[in-house]
């Protein structure tokens, strides 16, 4: 029995909580309550679904405003004549 709760389960009672219990109580009635070990699962899961709910939002709004502004683009080059063009310039210049 190296640890408290190994004591513990065995029915020992450390000195600390014998010292505690009160003169004339039965000590073989006595039960020892422990706390449980906090467990760390929730909130990690809790961080990584905020994570997760963040990205996804963000990627959702980055889509949007891309179909918009692709509208957008659309529907002026349709109606007032204006138009985008992407210019795509060659890397090797050609000489003269």
């Amino acid at each position: 029995m190296q640890l408290p709760e190994d004591q513990l389960r065995a029915g020992h009672i450390p000195a600390d909580l014998y010292r505690q219990i009160p003169p004339g109580t039965d000590v073989r009635r006595v039960v020892i309550v422990q706390e449980a070990p906090r467990s760390y699962t929730g909130p990690i899961v809790l961080t990584l679904v905020v994570v997760t709910g963040s990205i996804a939002v963000l990627l959702v709004i980055a889509f949007v405003a891309q179909v918009v502004a692709g509208a957008a683009v659309a529907v002026l080059s349709a109606t007032s004549g204006l138009t985008y063009a992407i210019n795509r310039t060659s890397k090797t210049k050609k000489g003269i």
